[in-house]
């Protein structure tokens, strides 16, 4: 696949946006999204047997689940829900990898009705599941004991987390499949997110490789789940593609070999997929001067765009309306009766009250992580497909608020 040459949505197109459909929005461009895909094939072209699986929880919106399932990717899902909105959304279901963590039997049940490919992450879970499924083989989700990620909350594959089964309880994973009957059809990983440093994922290869070898199975797959850095600043760092991909083919390659068996290779990138393709507008309400800080109060909050406050990420933002104005300090707050911050201590050309705010890297973990807190209605997603704007979700409304409400009489 050739890949494109994709340039940012110009701000007037952006200012147009806003004043089409209202603030605060969220902005999709289905082109970059096609461009990161492209990138990620073409860096693993070298593998015979390779399945990208989109990590939706990052974003599920229906529209870019249908987007990526044409360009050809399959889906990677944590709950049920998610499932059958892929499902919905066309997916085979054979190209659904569900991996839950912490969920009753009861939800992997209806995974099994639905035909979608399991991961099963505890030794309490894979035994019940041998039980009721023998017949129906499953993945597994090991731990590695690898610390990795860009914060301690989206790090996931350390000894004391709880995702996966621990590499060291393999011996109890072979009794489980003795006594039961199940059959084991893949291997699984996922470290954490924002990785930028490829050792976590070089040190976790050899773990894998080693435990499909023990296994008493010939599994189909090996799944090294995804969490690739994406750059939020321009002179950031992001995970090396070129370097990582050389080294799993060539590894990849000398397993499989040394294995006897054509595994396929499976990556989950999520945010690498939809982070860069996505902006959020926002309004200046107000311009608030106190003893020490300006504050730029808009008309949003960490129930719209909760990553800043969660893990203390940074997101670029810009004054699209004063490109060119003088370069001042701000901090850019939301409309929260909280702490709610969007950017402490800011360098932004000159903010006034009215100006249009554009958040980049705006498209993963936003609106999927969003809320009603403070009654305030989740905002409005817009999608540019080839050029032209369309509104995948409208803003919500009170009767949105209220719809699931059962009034009593008092």
């Amino acid at each position: 696949m050739k890949e494109k040459i994709i340039y940012p949505i110009h701000r007037n197109k952006l200012i147009q946006l806003s004043n089409k459909y209202g603030t605060p929005l969220y902005i999709y461009d289905s082109s970059k999204i096609e461009e990161q895909y492209i990138k990620m094939k073409n860096a693993f072209s070298c593998i015979n047997n390779l399945i990208i699986n989109y990590a939706c929880k990052a974003n599920t919106n229906l529209n870019i689940l249908k987007f990526l399932q044409k360009l050809g990717s399959g889906l990677d899902t944590v709950s049920i829900q998610e499932v059958e909105l892929g499902l919905i959304a066309g997916f085979h279901p054979k190209k659904i990898i569900f991996t839950p963590n912490c969920v009753s039997i009861k939800e992997i049940k209806k995974a099994v009705d639905f035909g979608v490919r399991i991961n099963l992450d505890n030794l309490s879970i894979l035994e019940q599941f041998g039980e009721y499924f023998s017949d129906y083989s499953v993945g597994i989700r090991i731990n590695p004991h690898i610390m990795a990620g860009g914060n301690s909350k989206i790090s996931v594959g350390h000894i004391d987390s709880k995702f996966g089964i621990s590499h060291y309880q393999i011996p109890h994973i072979k009794r489980i499949l003795k006594n039961t009957g199940l059959k084991i059809e893949g291997i699984h990983m996922h470290t954490g997110s924002d990785i930028s440093d490829i050792k976590s994922f070089l040190e976790g290869a050899k773990i894998l490789f080693r435990i499909a070898m023990d296994l008493p199975d010939i599994i189909d797959y090996i799944d090294f789940g995804s969490g690739f850095k994406v750059p939020y600043t321009k002179n950031d760092i992001k995970t090396d593609l070129v370097c990582l991909s050389n080294y799993i083919t060539e590894k990849f390659k000398s397993f499989c070999k040394d294995y006897g068996n054509e595994v396929t290779l499976i990556f989950e990138p999520g945010k690498f997929l939809v982070s860069e393709s996505g902006y959020f507008l926002v309004h200046v309400n107000v311009i608030k001067h106190t003893t020490s800080t300006v504050f730029a109060g808009v008309d949003s909050g960490f129930n719209h765009f909760l990553r800043p406050m969660f893990y203390d990420a940074y997101h670029c933002i810009e004054n699209i309306s004063n490109p060119n104005g003088r370069l001042r300090f701000y901090t850019i707050v939301g409309y929260i009766c909280e702490s709610d911050t969007f950017g402490l201590n800011r360098k932004v050309t000159e903010i006034r009250e009215g100006d249009i705010l554009c958040i980049k890297n705006a498209g993963a973990y936003c609106f999927s992580m969003s809320s009603n807190y403070n009654s305030r209605y989740r905002p409005s997603e817009v999608m540019i497909i080839n050029g032209k704007d369309f509104l995948i979700r409208k803003r919500e409304t009170m009767q949105d608020l209220l719809r699931n409400v059962i009034e009593i009489k008092m």
